[in-house]
């Protein structure tokens, strides 16, 4: 029996570090997870063990290329964004990788902005929402006029997607889902790098451009294997759902950010929607994807902690909890809405983290609670995305296996499809459809996602 023929996908989370071999139809055969403690920045912030990620990519690629089950004949990268890796001449990184929540001054915020037509002018040429380290471009501009010197010696800003590749490959390239990711550094106007990025001399940082579903043919391991450039996570995750759909659609794509993307909303950004955190992503195609974020699984995660200790439960006591219709009639019919509250770079966060948990009688109670406030914050981003050509919302992720979520979220939007999409891990199957035509000899299959349908006509309502 001969060898299988498969591509390899890194997918490099927060939180999770995932590797997969998917077979020419898109099965995977090959599963492994692993997880690395934060180190921090020379300013005491966490951030990614960057040092720990590019050898632990280096190790695994030599081991798994001594498979003998299977020929390795691609390898690609999704990975999260807004995230930088500066290399010197030599291809070494010069400093951490620094954490996109790391607090922007305020003092280099006012510069740049006064300098450059004011926030509401550059958030809406570059559809990036003013956010701080978010904005990765400002990340740059921060090191510039902080630590000029440094600056000098930066060769190469990667992305993260991309600086996993270059490990690779050793070759340097920028990817449109990643520079035209709340960056501040693309002009959706111009369809080009802003003003500012070549008048601070940040262009000459960044490195040529080169097509997102393109692979460099390059020697790993002893042989010749097809490497792709890497991909923003979340313009990944809409791959399989570009190729199996053709009606207009929103994908919900959940895990620490939960980002709502409209691919077929062209409108241009308002002043509102960027205040509400709305921004554009740029497809794999080139294209804008009108998009709104909050940071649900991060206060999911965060929460279900708060109630677990409080009523002494393991911290992943909410698997077991099932959608109880009654509990949530009772908990709407006489709660508050509460506030929402904001956290950080003014990340809105729902109404739970200001709840009194002493005011639920069970853990049960609090977390239906929790996901009610949840959902009422998805359906406010949601909506700012949402226009009448979409009839059905696709979730994946974390919060597509939520009975509870799921339920909800069709209460909320009772004139639209909701689906849980099952798609065996969208991110990493969208890296590998990407470069499908290097790797893959078999045409495209039209079985990739599979759909379970959540009506809102159930007694939950919202």
């Amino acid at each position: 029996m001969g060898k299988i023929p498969v591509i390899a996908v890194f997918d490099i989370g927060k939180t999770n570090k995932k590797l997969f071999f998917f077979d020419e139809q898109y099965k995977i055969v090959v599963e492994r997870t692993t997880r690395f403690e934060e180190t921090t920045d020379e300013d005491g912030d966490p951030c990614e063990n960057l040092t720990l990620l590019t050898s632990c990519i280096k190790d695994t690629l030599k081991e798994i290329c001594k498979l003998e089950e299977f020929e390795i004949k691609g390898i690609n990268f999704s990975a999260y964004g807004a995230s930088f890796v500066h290399l010197d001449e030599e291809g070494n990184p010069l400093t951490p990788l620094y954490n996109y929540l790391k607090p922007f001054p305020e003092d280099l915020k006012k510069r740049f902005y006064s300098e450059y037509g004011g926030e509401l002018q550059v958030s809406t040429q570059t559809a990036s929402p003013v956010i701080g380290n978010l904005n990765s471009g400002m990340q740059l501009y921060r090191l510039k006029y902080e630590k000029p010197e440094l600056f000098k010696k930066i060769k190469y800003s990667l992305h993260l997607p991309q600086y996993l590749s270059f490990i690779v490959s050793s070759e340097a390239y920028s990817d449109i889902t990643s520079i035209g990711c709340h960056t501040n550094l693309w002009d959706f106007v111009k369809n080009d790098y802003h003003d500012w990025v070549k008048k601070e001399g940040i262009a000459e940082k960044l490195a040529p451009l080169y097509p997102s579903d393109a692979a460099v043919e390059t020697e790993v391991e002893g042989v010749n294997r097809f490497v792709g450039i890497g991909l923003h996570d979340s313009s990944s995750a809409l791959i399989p759902f570009f190729t199996s759909f053709h009606e207009p659609f929103i994908l919900l794509s959940t895990g620490t950010w939960c980002v709502s993307l409209n691919p077929f909303n062209s409108s241009p950004l308002t002043e509102e929607e960027l205040k509400s955190d709305c921004l554009c992503y740029i497809s794999y195609k080139g294209k804008p994807v009108k998009a709104s974020r909050v940071f649900s699984g991060n206060e999911h995660e965060q929460q279900s902690k708060r109630i677990a200790e409080h009523f002494q439960k393991p911290e992943d006591f909410y698997k077991d909890i099932k959608l109880n219709a009654a509990l949530v009639s009772s908990l709407q019919a006489k709660s508050v809405a509460g506030k929402l509250s904001l956290e950080g770079e003014n990340l809105v966060t729902s109404a739970f983290a200001g709840r009194d948990l002493n005011s639920f009688s069970s853990v049960e109670e609090a977390y239906h609670q929790l996901i009610i406030d949840i959902v009422n914050l998805q359906a406010v981003s949601t909506g700012m995305v949402l226009n009448d050509a979409v009839k059905r919302i696709f979730v994946d992720g974390g919060f597509s296996k939520n009975e509870i979520f799921m339920q909800l979220l069709a209460a909320a939007f009772p004139d639209k499809e909701i689906f849980a999409a099952s798609v065996a891990q969208a991110t990493s199957i969208g890296a590998a459809l990407s470069i499908h035509k290097y790797w893959n000899s078999e045409s495209l299959p039209s079985n990739i996602i599979e759909l379970k349908f959540f009506s809102s006509a159930q007694e939950v309502t919202l």
